[in-house]
């Protein structure tokens, strides 16, 4: 089991999940965050820090697109950076907060800073 983050992040990247967790799992793409599914260890911390419910556990998880998402965290966390303190959410971040359905117009394949 894992937690994966979803479509909620993007656009938003809030980074408090990022300074509670104790393996440092998570890595930063230009608008959202992913979480390395080798390295979680499923401990819970970060999912109640992400003020927008980006965050959940795979195996809670059963919507039809949960294997979109755990492809996708694994993906990117093999080739964007780490990421390991807190930062400013994006700018953007309280308008998109409520959007539906942002991967298909608004992710974005790059790496964070």
């Amino acid at each position: 089991m894992t937690y994966i983050v979803k479509d909620e992040c993007i656009k938003c990247k809030h980074t408090t999940c990022v300074e509670v967790c104790p393996v440092d799992c998570f890595y930063e793409g230009e608008n959202m965050l992913v979480i390395n599914p080798n390295e979680c260890i499923d401990c819970g911390v970060c999912e109640p820090e992400c003020p927008v419910n980006a965050i959940v556990s795979d195996y809670d998880y059963n919507e039809k697109d949960k294997e979109k998402w755990l492809l996708l965290n694994k993906k990117y966390s093999a080739i964007w950076p780490r990421i390991t303190k807190i930062q400013d959410p994006l700018p953007e971040a309280e308008e998109f907060k409520n959007v539906k359905n942002k991967h298909e117009k608004h992710f974005s394949e790059k790496p964070g800073k």
